[in-house]
């Protein structure tokens, strides 16, 4: 696995520096960490109802095109407690929208023996902010999920409004297509609250329409708390 990771390592950090190098673009990094009561992706529970904590950093190029960075999170998947992963991509502008296309690697760290414990998913998102409106849409994929999941796609519609400078409010509803899961629909709204620059408070409510039993696919209002620097 350690040789795996250090290969992607290396693979990521040339696609994602190598074109800012040329441009000397020397970029800058910043910081997050946090933790919430659930941790939700895709609107489905990673941590079976848990509470998580996770944290991550991020180079962005001074241009603000490419960016690129490592991450971390708590789960409960196969036999693994911690998910990490790296990140690259780029956020250019057309037309008055902007647009952000990245690839994701990920790992499950001391999954249970014979794991399919790690997985690519690419992303790509359409967005536009008129006033205190904004909205967004996204498509994402993976080829091979983790675990004994196959490819699947998520397509998902984001709307929302600042009502002040420090709260703001949004919904989103998107569907998954799962190769040899189960297809749902999914969706959140919630409102977050910027108690200072660098802290924010989030209250949501997600659903989705699984009959599944067990917390993954359950309703939950998730609270969380972040702070960047």
């Amino acid at each position: 696995m350690l040789r795996t990771l250090t290969t992607a390592a290396a693979t990521l950090a040339v696609v994602a520096l190598a074109p800012a190098a040329v441009a000397q673009d020397a970029g800058d990094w910043s910081f997050a960490f946090g933790a919430a009561t659930d941790n939700r992706s895709k609107d489905t529970s990673k941590t079976n109802g848990d509470p998580f904590v996770w944290a991550e950093a991020e180079w962005e190029s001074a241009s603000g095109l490419f960016y690129a960075g490592p991450s971390i999170e708590t789960v409960d998947s196969n036999g693994s407690d911690v998910e990490v992963a790296l990140l690259a991509g780029v956020r250019p502008e057309f037309a008055g929208f902007d647009f952000d296309f990245s690839a994701k690697h990920k790992w499950l760290v001391d999954a249970n023996p014979g794991t399919d414990d790690d997985s690519w998913e690419f992303t790509a998102d359409m967005k536009r902010s008129i006033g205190p409106a904004k909205a967004r849409l996204r498509i994402q994929h993976s080829p091979d999920n983790l675990g004994s999941s196959e490819g699947w796609m998520w397509y998902e519609a984001q709307v929302g409004w600042d009502f002040t400078d420090r709260l703001s409010g949004s919904a989103a509803i998107g569907r998954r297509e799962q190769e040899t899961s189960v297809d749902y629909t999914g969706y959140n709204v919630g409102v977050a609250w910027a108690l200072t620059r660098a802290i924010e408070l989030d209250l949501r409510w997600y659903g989705t329409d699984a009959e599944v039993p067990g917390e993954t696919y359950a309703d939950a209002l998730v609270a969380g708390v972040s702070f960047a620097f």
